[in-house]
C-alpha cells in the first residue's frame, strides 16, 4: 500500500497543514492528539480527479484548527462499556470487537484518535477470550468488527478471528465496519476474500459490510465494481456517512451519495452527527442545520432510498435526532439504549441555536 510522505513526521517540525506551514514541537502533536498524516496514493489521486478536492481534503489532511478543537477522547463511553479487552458490549444484540489500531488512511474527524494510529491496550490481544463472552451471551445475535479497520488485516487474520466466531450458534450475522472501499478497493479484489465469506455463509451467519462513504467523490468505479462483484458472493452492504462541516454539509451532495450508494446496492444505513472529539470538534454542524441538511436529503431521494437515520451516538446510546418543534424544543428518541424500555421512547430538550451534541441542550 502507498503512502504520502508524512508532514508530522518532521525532524525541524515545520509542518504542512491545509491552511499554512507552522513549526509546531513533538510534546504539542502528542499533546493535543495529532493524529498522524497518512493516506493512500489511490484515495489521493481519486479525491483529485474526483472534481471536490475542496471538500474531501479535510477528511485527510491536517487542519490546524485540529489543535483548537474541544473535547474529549471517549465521546460514547467506550471504555465504560468494555466487558473483555477488545470488547465492547453496550447494547444487548451487538458485540463490538476491535480488531486493529491501523487503517488504510487515518481520517482528521475519527472519533477513536485515542487507538488509531497508535500502540493501544484497547484491542483485543485474545479473541479466543471474547468468544468466550460472546458464547455465554446468547442475547447477542451480531458482532461488529471494527478497529482500526479490520480489512488492513491480511484475510488469514480475518480468518483466524472469524474461527472463534462461527462456532457460537446464537450469533447470525458477522459485520465488517470498513472505509477500505473508499480508501483502497484493491484489497478486495484478494481471492482469498470469497473463501471468508461463503464460510460465514455455510456457518448459518451473514457476512455484512458496513462501508463508509462520507462523499459522493469517495465512490469510485474501482469501490462499485468491488461492491457488484462482493454482492454477488452474498455479500450483505450497509453504509454509514458522518456529518462534516465542509466537507459534506450539502443535502445536495448527501442525497447524491445516498443515491449512489442505492443504486450499486448499499443501503445507506446512519448518518451520524459528528462527535465533540478532542482535536476533530471542528468538524461539527449545528443541531438545527443538521435537521435542515436532511430534510433537504429527503426531498430529493425517492421512498425506497430514504433508508437513513440521522443519529448522535451520545454515551447514553444511539439517539434518532427527528426534528425542532415550534414550541423551541428539540425532539429525539433512542434508537438503541442499554435500558430496553427507553428504546423508542420520544424525548425533548430546550433548543439553542449553537448546541451540536446533546451535552449543548439545557437538561429541562
Amino acid at each position: 500500500m502507498e503512502t504520502a510522505a508524512n508532514p508530522l513526521n518532521c525532524r525541524a517540525h515545520v509542518l504542512k497543514f491545509i491552511e499554512e506551514s507552522c513549526v509546531v514541537s513533538e510534546s504539542e502533536l502528542q499533546v493535543n492528539n495529532i493524529t498522524p498524516y497518512h493516506v493512500t496514493k489511490f484515495y489521493r489521486e481519486q479525491i483529485i480527479k474526483s472534481g471536490y478536492y475542496d471538500q474531501l481534503k479535510y477528511i485527510v489532511e491536517p487542519s490546524i484548527k485540529e489543535f483548537e478543537s474541544r473535547g474529549t477522547l471517549d465521546t460514547s463511553g467506550e471504555h465504560d462499556n468494555t466487558v473483555v479487552p477488545g470488547l465492547q458490549h453496550k447494547y444487548a444484540q451487538t458485540g463490538l470487537l476491535l480488531v486493529t489500531e491501523r487503517c488504510g488512511s487515518y481520517c482528521r474527524y475519527c472519533f477513536r484518535k485515542r487507538i488509531v494510529g497508535r500502540v493501544s491496550d484497547e484491542i483485543a490481544p485474545d479473541f479466543h477470550q471474547a468468544a468466550q463472552y460472546i458464547a455465554r451471551h446468547p442475547e447477542m445475535t451480531n458482532v461488529l468488527l471494527s478497529g482500526g479497520d479490520p480489512f488492513v488485516l491480511r484475510t488469514a487474520n480475518l480468518n483466524k478471528i472469524v474461527d472463534h466466531l462461527l462456532p457460537i450458534n446464537h450469533l447470525n450475522s458477522i459485520r465488517f465496519g470498513t472505509k477500505m472501499l473508499a480508501y483502497e478497493p484493491r484489497r478486495f479484489e484478494d481471492s482469498a476474500l470469497p473463501a471468508l465469506f461463503q464460510r460465514i455463509h455455510k456457518a448459518g451467519k451473514t457476512p455484512i459490510i458496513v462501508t463508509h462513504f462520507d462523499h459522493l467523490g469517495e465512490i469510485s468505479s474501482d469501490a462499485e465494481h468491488k461492491v457488484r462483484t462482493l454482492r454477488a458472493q452474498g455479500v450483505q452492504f450497509l453504509n454509514q456517512s458522518v456529518l462534516l462541516a465542509k466537507v459534506n454539509d450539502d443535502p445536495e451532495i448527501l442525497a447524491a451519495t445516498f443515491a449512489k450508494c442505492h443504486e450499486i446496492g448499499v443501503r445507506p444505513y446512519y448518518l451520524f452527527q459528528a462527535r465533540p472529539v478532542k482535536g476533530a470538534s471542528h468538524f461539527q454542524v449545528a443541531l438545527w442545520r443538521g435537521l435542515e441538511i436532511v430534510r433537504g436529503i429527503n426531498q430529493r431521494l425517492s421512498g425506497i432510498e430514504k433508508t437513513f437515520k440521522y443519529i448522535m451516538s451520545h454515551y447514553t446510546g444511539k439517539i434518532e435526532i427527528l426534528d425542532l418543534g415550534q414550541d423551541g424544543r428539540l425532539y429525539m428518541r433512542y434508537h438503541q439504549n442499554k435500558v430496553p424500555e427507553k428504546i423508542g421512547k420520544i424525548f425533548s430538550r430546550p433548543h439553542v441555536a449553537p448546541a451540536c451534541w446533546l451535552d449543548d441542550l439545557p437538561a429541562q
